[in-house]
Order: structure tokens, then sequence, then C-alpha cells
């Protein structure tokens, strides 16, 4: 009879060392058990994260990382599920054990009175299926136009420190607002995302990636912010807000930010970008189909068919739960 167990001690070694999306971000597997390690001292992570297995006896046959989320469903808050990292043991590849775990999560969550489960993958992913409304997004390579003063536009950009959380939550809100559905994103859950990307930066190989959590502001309080990873001449944008509907200071930052390199080679800039944000200065080159999926699934009888569609969620790339 298998069980869904806390993944722990050698157990947890393993299944780190055999995760495919830790060794895609180019983590070997000691840096991968070290990046979990400091990701689970992150304090959001330490009370809303839990690693669970689907064990036979002392045999791990699948694992998946859990997530306790709030969200904003139709102006209503809802209890959120969110599941992601999921894969069979690779000595079990020959069984749907992936699938089994998934459903013994969503029973405990639906006993527990979760209303809306979020599955996080790819387009390979062994743990999408029945029951579940896949949510697509566009990756979106864009180019920045050059200031008009051909070199950093009028606009004052520092990095962003935990000061900037509570204006950075407010912006959130404020964009999130016209979307049927967002993930609540208080303070400790917007430091969560960008150290998360931080520490998956800085366990990789030296020099490989960066990432930079950049503000302008005005006066003191920050009036728009920016996060990207950088890797190989590569900017991907992970997350961005601005208080000016337009996301103008956004693209100001983004000028200003290559204007800091004009001897190097304009880099290639990609990203997602929720539906009616575009900043002025920001013209999308191509948009091809993500990789990256989210899956949803309402759990509770007073929501389940109340479906939406990619264009009903406000979702940011470092909101990925992967």
């Amino acid at each position: 009879m298998s069980t869904v167990l806390p993944v722990e001690g050698v157990i947890l070694d393993r299944v780190l060392q055999t995760t495919p999306q830790l060794s895609a971000a180019a983590l070997s597997g000691t840096a991968a058990v070290r990046f979990n390690s400091a990701v689970s001292q992150v304090p959001w992570a330490a009370r809303h994260l839990r690693r669970r297995a689907l064990m036979d006896g002392h045999d791990v046959l699948a694992s998946a990382q859990q997530y306790n989320l709030t969200g904003i469903f139709d102006r209503q808050p809802v209890r959120v599920c969110g599941i992601g990292q999921v894969f069979t043991d690779p000595d079990h590849r020959d069984r749907d054990y992936a699938r089994v775990l998934v459903e013994r999560l969503l029973d405990e969550a639906t006993a527990d009175g979760v209303e809306i489960a979020l599955l996080f993958g790819n387009a390979a992913s062994p743990a999408d299926g029945e029951g579940f409304n896949t949510l697509r997004f566009n990756d979106l390579e864009l180019d920045v136009a050059q200031s008009p003063r051909h070199g950093s536009p009028m606009i004052l950009v520092r990095g962003g420190e935990d000061r900037d959380l509570a204006a950075i939550v407010a912006m959130g809100r404020s964009r999130g607002a016209p979307f049927r559905f967002h993930i609540e994103r208080d303070a400790e859950l917007v430091k969560y995302a960008i150290t998360k990307r931080r520490l998956r930066a800085g366990f990789g190989a030296a020099g490989e990636r960066e990432l930079r959590f950049v503000i302008a502001e005005e006066g003191i309080t920050a009036a728009a912010y920016l996060v990207i990873s950088t890797f190989n001449g590569t900017w991907t944008i992970e997350e961005c807000g601005d208080r000016d509907e337009t996301g103008a200071r956004v693209g100001a930052i983004l000028q200003a930010l290559i204007a800091r390199e004009p001897a190097e080679r304009r880099p290639i800039i990609r990203g997602w970008l929720p539906p009616g944000f575009l900043p002025p200065q920001v013209t999308i080159v191509s948009s091809t189909p993500s990789d990256e999926l989210m899956m949803t699934r309402f759990l509770t009888p007073g929501v389940r068919r109340r479906r939406f569609a990619s264009a009903d969620v406000l979702y940011w790339r470092s909101d990925l739960l992967c």
C-alpha cells in the first residue's frame, strides 16, 4: 500500500538529484541539494512550501512540491493548492505514479477546504491529465527603443531593497484588479520569488547567470520595478510593475539598463507580459507558445463550473512554482 509522506533526509537528497527541472537550470546534484536547503530557509518557504513523496515502504515512487497559496478569483479570496516539480522516480518510469501522487495531494486539499488547485509543468509534463484546464502563455521576444537622448533616460534607477516590497505589493494588487484570477502576493512571497531566482543564479556556474532587481523611484518611494535574469546575452523578464498604467517607467528602466553597457551587444530580451501591458518604448518582435504550463482545477462544488482562460489570469514567470 503506497502512502504520501514528507520528503526528508536521504530521501530528499535522492529526489533533488533526480529532478529534471534542477538539472535544466544547470545545477549539479550537490548544488541542487544546497540550493534546496537555502530556499527552504527563506521565511515564506518555511511556512508555505512542502516536498511530498508517494512511498512504497522505503521506495520513492514519485515526488512533488506543494505550496499553500491565497488567490483572488472573481474579486473574492480563495485558498489555492499549488503543485510543482512533479516527477515519477527514474526507477519507476513505466508506471504513472506522478498522476497518483497529484490525485492524493488534491484529495487532501479538498478535504481541507481548498478551492482551487494549480499544477505547474511543461508541454511534456507527466502530471497533466483529466480534470485540469490548461492555461498556455506566450514567450515574447521584445525590442526596446533607444532613448531620444541617445543615452540613459532621465530616470533614477537603483537596486531594489526590502523597503520597496510594500510598494511592489501595491503595484501588483492594482495591476491584478481587472483580472479574474491572480495570486495574492504579499511582501514575503515577492521576496521569496526574487530570492529563489537569485539563489539559483548563485548556485550555478560562476558568472554564468545573474539576477537584477532594480527600482525606479519618485522621492523615496518605488514607482516601478523590474526583475531580470541574465544568461548568455539574453535577458528574461521575471516580473515587473509600474504605478503608471502604461508601464512607461518599466520601459525607461530597460532603456537605462541597456545604456549602462553601450559597448556591449544589445541583449536579447524575452519574457511574459500580461494582457494589455506593453510599455510604450517596447515592441513585440515575436511570440511563441511557452513550454511552461499552468493547469487549473476547481476543487469545491460551488466553483467547479466557473472556468477561466489564459487572458483572465495575471501571472509572471517568477510565480512559476517549478
